[in-house]
């Protein structure tokens, strides 16, 4: 069957069901990661060495069935199609953004602070609106390029496994990618391949975003802040993002009750309840660009 064809089912059936409610397959590989890590992380003494025989364990033998099941005579279709949708986070993202605009519309900032809370990681008890309104624009836009196009990107190139490997990469990454004393060396390999395997979709999600919006301004702020944010991936992605909404994203923030004086972002007016709906609206926008090319794409090579 046409990846076309495959690409589109899985979105549907996340823009139909969202994710499961029960039994979701990666909650459950969350439970297999903190078990692996208690194993080979004990007390956070873990070296490189260890983070990264965890990840082999976490990740190759489930990306290798994910293989094995995609073979499969008559029904590997429906391996890739589960696999990409288990993979998909587009429904949940607008889900979770959609109520901190609404909030803020109604000036119940202490539900804002709540709502947002469930999408970053910083601390929002504190946060003014305007803060509230940058944390979650900055979150629609960088899930969308990992929960989304990075996922999309993997199962149009690879499959099932393309999609499972860089899935479950990126979970690993999300649970043990910190710069702290129990996991910056235990889980130096998790963030480094998750750098790798986004560095092409990143790009892609950047040129995206600059494509769908204020292209000119999109691209300078990509090529002068990028370069100056931690992450090389994020980066990209949240600058093109911010100059393509002609909005202020980045600056301070809390994490774990340090401050981290971050650079600014983009251009224009200050984050609202107005740029959260734009950014959600740019990610639906660059969700149809993608199928409609892949849909060329698989007609062209046909």
């Amino acid at each position: 069957m046409s990846i076309a064809l495959l690409a589109m089912a899985g979105v549907a059936l996340d823009a139909l069901f969202g994710e499961p409610r029960r039994g979701h397959p990666l909650v459950a590989f969350g439970r297999l990661a903190n078990r692996l890590e208690q194993r080979f992380n004990s007390a956070g003494a873990g070296w490189r060495s260890h983070g990264v025989s965890a990840w082999v364990l976490a990740v190759l033998p489930l990306t290798a069935l994910a293989t094995l099941l995609s073979w499969l005579p008559m029904v590997g279709w429906l391996v890739d199609v589960a696999a990409l949708y288990c993979a998909l986070g587009m429904r949940s993202l607008g889900e979770h953004v959609t109520p901190v605009a609404q909030a803020l519309r109604t000036g119940d900032l202490e539900q804002a602070r709540k709502r947002v809370g469930y999408l970053v990681s910083r601390e929002t008890a504190e946060l003014d609106a305007n803060a509230v309104a940058r944390a979650a624009t900055e979150s629609v836009l960088e899930n969308g390029s990992d929960a989304v196009f990075a996922a999309l990107f993997w199962f149009v190139l690879f499959g099932a496994p393309g999609v499972v490997l860089y899935r479950l990469s990126n979970t690993l990454d999300a649970m043990w990618g910190y710069r702290n004393e129990r996991f910056e060396r235990f889980g130096w390999a998790a963030a480094r391949i998750d750098d790798v395997l986004n560095y092409l979709p990143a790009r892609l999600v950047a040129l995206t975003y600059a494509l769908l919006g204020s292209t000119r301004l999109a691209l300078r702020c990509w090529r002068q802040q990028a370069p100056q944010w931690d992450s090389p991936n994020a980066g990209p992605v949240m600058a093109a993002g911010a100059g393509a909404l002609e909005v202020q994203l980045g600056g301070p923030a809390v994490y774990h009750g340090e401050l981290h004086q971050r650079p600014e972002l983009g251009e224009g007016r200050p984050a609202d309840a107005d740029a959260i709906e734009a950014g959600w609206q740019l990610v639906q926008r660059g969700l149809w660009l993608w199928l409609l090319i892949i849909c060329a794409g698989a007609q062209f090579y046909a």
